[in-house]
């Protein structure tokens, strides 16, 4: 069994896109699997879903899938979908982050000739600024560690406590805050 033709793959992309929808809509994994069915035995609208679940089966004169065979297939599906859609957001990311850059670039040169033919500070500023957000954008920046202490610069005490302790000293500063 190669790889599908253009026409076969297309109805795959429908049915993942169609499986995804379902989803989205609430729908439940057995009836979205039989709503994706080659069979028309189980199909829940009587029909041959092109390229659906268990074509191959149902070509061949077979049993359809068993409920549980045809969720994992719309579970599949549906996670196969979720993954193509991802890898396609990061590279529209990475096509705008480029972009972006280019853009970058050409203020930073505008800000960076002023700055440095007229050392005009608002210029400068402004290159800095245009830095600022490149490095952003790219992540050049380490992140900032960031460390909090108890009194005097010493470690902070963590200990649990159980529910009774609790109350107990909610109740006690509740009294605290009634006698002042």
């Amino acid at each position: 069994m190669g790889r599908p033709d253009k026409a076969k793959r297309a109805a795959i992309v429908q049915r993942r896109a169609d499986a995804i929808e379902l989803r989205l809509a609430g729908v439940d994994w057995l009836t979205i699997a039989r709503k994706l069915a080659a069979d028309p035995s189980i199909n829940s609208d009587r029909i041959a879903y092109p390229q659906g679940y268990g074509c191959e089966r149902y070509a061949r004169g077979q049993e359809p899938p068993a409920d549980d065979q045809l969720i994992n297939y719309a579970c599949r599906d549906v996670r196969a979908a979720l993954k193509e859609r991802a890898a396609e957001h990061d590279e529209k990311a990475d096509e705008l982050r480029a972009i972006e850059n280019e853009r970058l670039d050409k203020l930073f040169f505008v800000a960076y000739k002023q700055a440095v033919r007229e050392g005009s500070l608002p210029a400068i500023d402004r290159a800095l600024r245009v830095m600022e957000r490149r490095a952003r954008l790219l992540g050049l920046d380490t992140p900032t560690r960031t460390e909090i202490t108890g009194r005097d610069g010493q470690p902070l005490e963590i200990t649990t406590t159980s529910v009774d302790e609790l109350e107990a000293l909610i109740a006690a500063n509740t009294e605290a805050d009634d006698d002042e």
